[in-house]
């Protein structure tokens, strides 16, 4: 991209050179989206890589005022270093070029790229409840995070102390190393050089801030708060930006929390739509109810009136429309999807053989007999487990009277009996 006189990013991202930073972030969000490699078929992907790629470049510089300053002014040919023309002797070719195409010409006789322009963003898993997925919530909390020193404002010297170049990095901040990657396998790399801590250079320890101690930065405790919209979902960032550690000479990266959301005893998620189980008795599915059956996710009760005559099955479902998890926009709301469980009586309910003549001659009369010319009689256990089902008739899958496919070439062979 770097060197390319006839790219317009303003363009590219289908903006007016007057946009705002909060109209070039929409336009960046939106492209991304419809350009995301994980979005599109496969024979799209590298079209789509090559696509997100420039709309991420475009947007790493125009989101930045310094940068966007020097495309406005000399185009692409600021960020070429072959010809640096027009950017004046202040102009840090190698902070903006690290930042943005992971290149460095070294400074100083460094070997590798100087600190990036904005710092790292910090991630953690944040785990909510269903209940403030479906109502939403406001958490407050305290954030322990590095701040720049407000004494010595990030140089980690005191007062009109001149720092010394670091002799190990030559004022670069970054030195070479040799990382192992496997067996016989080196890669070279760069590191933040761990004698200056990536500042090129240091101050002797009698002339160090007395606050942070040379650090540059000093612990802090800052209370914060992320709002959790109702309807978010499993996997959801929440972003708070630029609420990151501080580093001298960096812009903060954004605190981001993924929420996880836990297990619900009672109702299961899919989407926007809800499903749980609606227990009832052997009595009301044959004679109806009219009874608030469960207690939804905000307290409420849900009062479900089925009438008589219409016979509710183990397994059967009801659809209770708008009554699942509410839309992030709008006051629209899933479904509610209740699964008929019947419970049924223990054994023995009925005390004596009256009660049971009078029950049956309340329900519907008994299936026809089936006719034989031979009749066995036989013994059953009830309570067997189907899951055992095939255990003793040499299918593979249980691996009894069966051979080890591997011994055979792969195929199955019945053992002789």
């Amino acid at each position: 991209m770097a060197g390319n006189d006839d790219i317009d990013l303003y363009e590219l991202l289908g903006v007016d050179k007057s946009a705002s930073a909060n109209d070039i972030k929409k336009a960046y969000r939106k492209l991304a989206l419809q350009h995301h490699p994980d979005k599109v078929s496969e024979d799209q992907r590298e079209e789509a890589e090559t696509k997100f790629k420039a709309i991420t470049q475009a947007y790493e510089i125009l989101r930045d005022e310094d940068k966007r300053a020097l495309y406005d002014e000399h185009g692409m040919a600021a960020f070429d270093p072959s010809r640096g023309g027009g950017m004046g002797p202040e102009v840090d070719i190698n902070d903006i070029l690290s930042q943005m195409f992971g290149m460095g010409m070294g400074m100083g006789g460094g070997p590798g790229p100087r600190r990036p322009r904005r710092g790292p963003d910090e991630e953690s898993k944040y785990t909510v409840t269903l209940e403030d997925l479906y109502k939403g919530k406001t958490v407050k909390f305290a954030a322990n995070k590095e701040v720049i020193c407000p004494t010595c404002k990030g140089s980690g010297g005191k007062e009109k102390v001149k720092p010394q170049q670091c002799d190990r990095c030559k004022g670069g901040g970054f030195v070479e190393v040799f990382r192992q990657m496997g067996p016989g396998l080196v890669h070279r790399d760069t590191a933040k050089c761990d004698r200056c801590q990536g500042a090129g250079n240091y101050y002797k320890e009698k002339e160090r801030c007395k606050k942070c101690k040379g650090k540059r930065t000093i612990s802090e405790t800052k209370p914060l708060e992320i709002y959790i919209p109702r309807g978010a979902c499993q996997g959801e960032r929440i972003v708070l930006e630029g609420e990151a550690d501080q580093f001298p000479d960096q812009t903060p990266g954004d605190l981001v929390f993924v929420l996880v959301e836990e297990p619900h005893d009672v109702f299961n998620r899919i989407g926007n739509d809800l499903s749980a189980d609606l227990e009832i008795t052997l009595a009301e599915s044959l004679c109806g109810f009219s009874r608030v059956v469960l207690r939804h996710l905000d307290g409420r009760g849900i009062h479900i009136n089925h009438p008589r005559g219409k016979i509710l099955r183990p397994g059967q479902t009801l659809k209770v429309q708008g009554e699942g998890m509410p839309f992030k926009r709008g006051e629209e709301k899933g479904d509610l999807y209740l699964i008929v469980k019947i419970n049924f009586p223990e054994d023995g309910w009925l005390k004596d053989d009256v009660a049971y003549d009078s029950l049956q001659k309340l329900l519907p009369a008994a299936a026809p007999a089936i006719k034989a010319e031979e009749v066995d009689e036989v013994q059953y256990d009830d309570d067997a487990d189907i899951e055992e089902m095939g255990a003793n008739s040499g299918d593979p899958r249980f691996g009894d009277g069966w051979e080890d496919e591997d011994d055979v070439g792969g195929q199955p062979q019945c053992a002789q009996q």
